[in-house]
């Protein structure tokens, strides 16, 4: 098995190969690379799929024990300084990778249905291929430097994907919405790595832990600086991971295509936030203050992510806000020290999350056979309801997505969500209730998305209601500047498709009166992902708990997790189960009774409490704040700074010509050429010296 760590660096280089031949053959032959697009997925499908299967045969070996495996060769060295670059293989790595290559396998099937139709269909399997690679890369890194270099890299890709459909005003504004706010985090994340290494003088997470220990517990650091150094650290985290105040990038994201936001908003790149904190655990363990701050964060995020979820029509938006919130707890169980249940977490709501993304794309694709290409109906679901006679397997996907979500029994988010939970309990019963409140909220508003667009009667063929959205988005468009014609819809298709397409769609290029199950390659990958979704939580469950003798903190050994799992008491498992399980049945019901048997009027409701409603419908305002505070407050800075650049350091620089250039002017008569003309200077010059001298 030695052999298979000796070649582990090319599980993020085989994806990395891939993005450069297919832009290589881009750059250099554009026409012929588009013409060969599906020999191009093949490649790039084909790739990542050998990566997959090394990344299970290192899990494998792993679970079989396998020490830490560590590679690395100096990179950088001067003096006392010395930088090594490489990988390493251990338990949370070998997850990790296994999380990354699968989704990232599934999503690129998926892709080719999904992406079928449009024109950027090869550059964008290229763009998915250097993100994985960067994800992949990220995760094997040895040390803080070589995490932050791929960091930027998956920040990066995340502006090309988000904004893939660059001629939509909407989603440019969205990727540069979402790239300055990461760059906001990753700010914090350079000054704190810079911090941690100016005390600890090491990049290294296991010696920068145990040296910050040893420094703050001898006060040759101020406590102070230990608790802004692991703060400043988890900005990075806060922002990639969209937690509270640097949230709101997000679902601005969902701009992207669907694929993208089931790889990178569901199972990649928000958890690399997650997968860092769990890196940096020794320097964070050191550091309560910093622990306190990371949980009730996690806490806040959680309940703020649900609370506007409710209100979400956009099915795509709705969830954003719902990974936000799912984050919110994975964060949150890392500030309480349940670093299994953190990952645990992570792990399950990778799988069934994407399958909810992929279903959604699925859906809108669909739909938009019937209101045709604009992404505003598209995606809206008060459009829908009733798609799952029209289609099957994505209404039972979904269903298993917001089940695993709801936390019910057996499905994976059960287990990993009570996990959190009763650790929460013990640390602090107030972040418990936040996180028991958010769980009824979670299951409320996944069941409000579930009927109102797979249940009752099938809304899309209603006019009045076309039209009532038609004039509210264009009265948006027309606040916002309105963007270009869209060339094609969220689903991919191009104008003109329909009356190509076969099937469901008549041959005359009028849209269909029913929405349709979408290609194999979309359903597949939704299938294969619903077998973790039900079955993965098994692996964590209370009374035999495989994954935490897996995965545990770097501060315990394995002696120590079997003796804190031989005291497992069932009565008070089934006690906080209950709990979780009751208030998710009770928002079930309440999403039941509202938006499938319409038994309780959700507008009267939201009329009664319209202050709370208005809340939640407009984000909790934080949008409009930064765009007054930071946008136009910056704006206006920059006018005043742009003054001063014009009248001041412009005026300073401009007289100097002035002066320069009058006197040279002055001067140029002085330099005639004319030995008398000069000595007569002379004799002047010297005349006044007398007399000045001569009168003082």
């Amino acid at each position: 098995m030695e052999v298979i760590y000796q070649y582990a660096w090319l599980i993020p280089v085989l994806p990395l190969l891939g993005a450069m031949l297919v832009g290589l053959g881009l750059i250099s032959f554009n026409q012929t690379t588009n013409r060969l697009r599906q020999l191009n997925a093949v490649l790039i499908i084909s790739l990542m799929g050998a990566a997959m299967g090394l990344s299970f045969a290192l899990l494998w070996s792993q679970l079989q024990g396998h020490p830490t495996y560590l590679r690395t060769l100096e990179w950088a060295a001067a003096g006392n300084f010395h930088l090594s670059m490489g990988y390493t293989i251990d338990n949370l790595t070998a997850l990790m990778l296994v999380i990354v290559t699968t989704v990232a396998f599934l999503v690129m099937v998926y892709t080719d249905g999904y992406m079928a139709h449009d024109p950027g269909y090869v550059r964008f399997y290229a763009y998915l291929s250097l993100f994985g690679s960067s994800m992949l890369g990220l995760v094997v890194s040895p040390n803080l430097v070589q995490i932050y270099i791929f960091w930027e890299l998956v920040g990066m890709c995340s502006y090309l994907l988000v904004g893939f459909w660059y001629d939509r005003k909407s989603a440019a504004d969205a990727c540069q919405k979402a790239f300055v706010t990461n760059r906001v985090g990753d700010f914090g994340l350079l000054l704190g790595i810079l911090g941690l290494f100016w005390a600890t003088g090491s990049f290294d997470f296991t010696v920068m832990g145990e040296r910050l220990g040893e420094l703050v517990q001898t006060g040759s650091l101020s406590n102070f600086l230990a608790v802004l150094f692991a703060i400043l650290v988890f900005l990075g985290p806060v922002a990639k991971s969209a937690q509270f105040p640097l949230h709101v990038w997000l679902p601005d994201a969902m701009e992207g295509p669907t694929p993208i936001s089931a790889l990178i908003h569901a199972a990649t790149m928000v958890a690399a936030g997650v997968f860092l904190i769990a890196r940096m655990y020794p320097v964070f363990e050191h550091v309560p203050a910093a622990m306190n701050v990371i949980a009730f964060t996690g806490a806040f995020t959680a309940f703020l992510g649900a609370t506007i979820a409710i209100t979400q029509n956009d099915i795509k938006k709705g969830l954003a806000y719902s990974t936000i919130s799912q984050l919110g707890y994975m964060v949150m169980a890392m500030g309480v020290g349940a670093y299994s249940a953190g990952l645990f977490h992570l792990m399950t709501h990778a799988y069934f999350k994407a399958m909810l993304f992929l279903g959604s794309g699925s859906v809108i694709h669909g739909m938009e056979g019937v209101v045709g290409h604009d992404p505003v109906l598209a995606q809206d679901m008060r459009l829908m309801g009733g798609l799952r006679k029209y289609m099957p397997a994505t209404g039972l996907t979904f269903l298993i997505g917001c089940l695993a979500i709801s936390g019910i029994p057996p499905f994976a988010g059960f287990w990993s969500k009570d996990e959190i939970l009763g650790a929460a309990y013990e640390a602090n019963p107030l972040l418990w209730f936040i996180g028991w409140m958010t769980a009824g909220i979670t299951a409320f508003y996944m069941f409000r998305m579930y009927f109102s667009t797979f249940e009752g009667k099938f809304r899309g063929n209603d006019e009045k209601i076309k039209d009532k959205l038609k004039k509210a988005a264009s009265t948006v468009l027309e606040l916002e500047s309105a963007a270009p014609a869209v060339n094609f819809g969220p689903g991919a298709m191009k104008k003109g498709e329909l009356a190509a397409t076969d099937g469901h769609h008549d041959g005359h290029g009028h849209h269909s009166d029913s929405p349709h199950e979408s290609p194999w390659t979309m359903t597949l990958p939704l299938l294969v992902l619903a077998i973790p979704s039900i079955l993965i939580g098994l692996v964590g469950t209370p009374y035999n708990n495989y994954f935490e003798r897996f995965i545990f903190s770097p501060n315990e050994n394995l002696a120590e997790i079997i003796e804190k799992a031989a005291e497992f008491d069932p009565h008070e498992f089934y006690i906080m189960a209950g709990g979780s399980v009751g208030v998710s049945l009770i928002g079930i019901t309440l999403a039941s009774l509202m938006y499938w048997q319409r038994k309780i009027d959700p507008a009267a409701i939201a009329a009664k409490i319209k202050p709370l409603y208005e809340l939640s419908l407009n984000k909790w305002y934080f949008d409009d704040i930064y765009h007054r505070v930071f946008v136009l407050g910056l704006r206006r800075l920059a006018r005043q700074v742009m003054e001063v650049d014009f009248r001041v350091v412009d005026g300073a620089v401009n007289l100097t010509g002035f002066f320069t250039l009058v006197s040279g002017e002055g001067l140029k008569y002085l330099e005639n050429g004319r030995a008398q003309f000069y000595a007569l200077i002379v004799f002047g010059a010297v005349l006044g010296l007398v007399i000045f001298f001569g009168v003082t």
